[in-house]
């Protein structure tokens, strides 16, 4: 049986839920109705869920205590990269909710730490990312009875709009032009450390990732079919070389076999040769995993991302080249030539592993934009000599 009571111009009730395990009576209150009709309504909705026994008393349970929990059980089925992402975005929530009940905490609340992180400056990607780990948190504590409502069920993140000034300076991503990539290549075949040459061929005649490239090994090279398969990624956020761990995909498109040009088979084929003497150096210590990249400090062991940033640094200083350029940059200078050479949108996509990604669509654009440009022109000055 419900009580009502009105309390200024609004009504409120409290009704019976069942009884606390020492036998005490169990009760919600309820307020701000404006009208007592309004208040019997929402009290007659409890106690028939009470009589179906299909209400759901809300847990005195701390928002960090179950975000550790959550966590946990998060990480049983996931990649290392993932759960130090998901780490930091509960970090920004916990911020705000550390030491309230998981039901205290209202969806108008919940909004609010979503606008408050856009006043923080941070990015639409982050805030996203924050939204997307609130909802998987506050469902499984749905599913463990924990709470009755969801405060991030209808909530939005907001969108960071860019100004005039934003998209007047946007710029596109860098990359190397034809004869540019020739130079840094020429410089790494005649200056480069190592395997220099080698490793930043492979790079920038697949578009493979720097992560794809330091997890491959010779098992996914065929030297006869001229194709290299991406199987998986490496991980390695401390950069110490002897503690790394080889990860899937991270989509199902990144997984694929490249065709590539003759010149790196032959390239990879010396290479292979020059490895085999320095792992008999080092027969007693070599980390024989089949790397077709390794470190050389510690032989065997891949090498790490950090590494093929300073080398490349190494050479585009060398080369007197833009030195803002990155082994992602050659990435996008694949994506150019491909353009160029009058490759599809699909293709490209398909070669580099997105099932779609703006930046390849901004760099193809361009770049075929420019081709018809080219066309057009040489077209006028056709057409010059007959007017």
């Amino acid at each position: 049986m419900a009580y009502f009571r009105k309390r200024g111009s609004k009504w409120s009730f409290t009704v019976d839920t069942g009884k606390k395990p020492d036998g005490s009576r169990n009760q919600k209150a309820v307020g701000g109705f404006a009208t007592k009709k309004m208040a019997q309504l929402a009290a007659s909705e409890i106690e028939k869920e009470v009589a179906d026994g299909a209400y759901i008393h809300d847990q005195d349970t701390l928002f960090n205590n179950f975000a550790e929990e959550w966590i946990q059980i998060y990480s049983q089925d996931a990649k290392a990269s993932s759960i130090r992402v998901r780490k930091h975005e509960l970090s920004l929530l916990l911020k705000y909710f550390d030491k309230l009940q998981l039901r205290e905490i209202t969806k108008k609340a919940y909004q609010k730490v979503l606008l408050n992180l856009k006043a923080d400056e941070y990015a639409s990607n982050t805030i996203a990312g924050v939204h997307g780990t609130a909802k998987m948190l506050f469902k499984k504590a749905r599913e463990f009875d924990l709470i009755k409502t969801d405060p991030t069920e209808f909530a939005r993140p907001p969108r960071v709009q860019p100004t005039i000034e934003d998209l007047e300076k946007e710029d596109l991503p860098r990359y190397m032009e034809k004869e540019q990539l020739a130079t840094f290549l020429h410089s790494a075949k005649a200056m480069g450390l190592g395997h220099d040459y080698a490793m930043f061929l492979v790079l920038s005649y697949s578009g493979m990732r720097a992560g794809e490239l330091c997890a491959l090994k010779w098992s996914d090279v065929d030297l006869k079919a001229n194709t290299i398969s991406i199987t998986k990624t490496y991980y390695n956020p401390n950069n110490r070389v002897t503690d790394y761990a080889l990860h899937t995909p991270k989509t199902k498109s990144s997984k694929r076999v490249l065709e590539v040009d003759p010149i790196v088979i032959e390239e990879l084929e010396r290479h292979q040769m020059e490895q085999s003497i320095f792992k008999m150096r080092f027969r007693d210590t070599y980390h024989d995993e089949n790397f077709v990249f390794v470190n050389s400090t510690y032989p065997g062991y891949p090498n790490y991302i950090k590494s093929i940033e300073d080398r490349m640094a190494r050479l585009l200083k060398l080369a007197n080249l833009n030195q803002a350029l990155t082994p992602h940059s050659l990435r996008h200078t694949h994506t150019s030539l491909l353009a160029e050479a009058g490759v599809g949108l699909e293709e490209i996509m398909e070669r580099l592993g997105h099932s779609d990604d703006e930046t390849t669509r901004r760099v193809y654009l361009h770049v075929t934009k420019e081709m018809k440009k080219k066309a057009s022109q040489k077209f006028s000055e056709l057409m010059k000599g007959l007017s």
